[in-house]
């Protein structure tokens, strides 16, 4: 797969035309979950890509040596260890955004991108586009992460980051914050707005 695209074309092309949740439809369920607010849907954005990426080189560089039969266990070991460590920076250095992300950063186990990034592409290329393979799908998640949670955050808490955005004058006037913005179901809405949006730009991806 590698020698058939360049590696500017393996890095960039998960950010829009190949992106893992928007195009491929994988890693729906964190997009969900954690985008009520923007700094954890940042946090998990990153976690996701230091994962995918070292992943991604780890079973590269042994993957003439995995059995056939075990290797997504093996795959699933690496990962689960590279979750481990993340998850331990996040309690010693941003525990608060930790406590957010809960039970969701040890779910980056099972995210469905990584999984499938790694028997697509790592387990049949070279470590470096393996490299920029895990790096490029990770910012393609990330992107979408912060674009759902940008506007559920604002439309639903009236912040970003924690800080208030909307003047109190808005409130004062009338404005209220949508409450729905914040459940669940409505970031599966902000999520196909996004979809509707990309593919009504990007005419080839759209099914005839």
């Amino acid at each position: 797969m590698a020698d058939k695209i360049t590696n500017k074309q393996i890095f960039f092309n998960p950010f829009s035309k190949d992106n893992p949740v928007i195009v491929q439809v994988l890693g729906i369920c964190s997009c969900l979950a954690v985008t009520a607010k923007l700094e954890p849907a940042i946090v998990m954005g990153l976690s996701v890509i230091a994962v995918l990426a070292f992943a991604n080189v780890i079973i590269s560089l042994i993957r003439n040596t995995i059995p056939t039969n075990i290797r997504i266990i093996v795959q699933l070991v690496v990962v689960a260890g590279l979750v481990i460590v993340v998850n331990q920076l996040l309690l010693a250095y941003a525990y608060d955004v930790s406590k957010q992300l809960s039970v969701f950063i040890g779910l980056i186990i099972t995210n469905c991108i990584l999984m499938g990034r790694l028997e697509a592409f790592a387990m049949g290329n070279k470590p470096w586009p393996a490299f920029l393979d895990g790096i490029g799908n990770g910012i393609g998640y990330t992107i979408i992460l912060i674009i759902v949670a940008f506007f559920r955050e604002l439309l639903g808490s009236g912040t970003l980051l924690g800080f208030q955005v909307i003047p109190p004058s808005f409130y004062e006037a009338g404005y209220a914050n949508n409450g729905l913005m914040i459940l669940p179901p409505m970031a599966l809405i902000v999520v196909a707005c996004v979809i509707w949006v990309h593919r009504s730009i990007n005419k080839d991806l759209q099914e005839k």
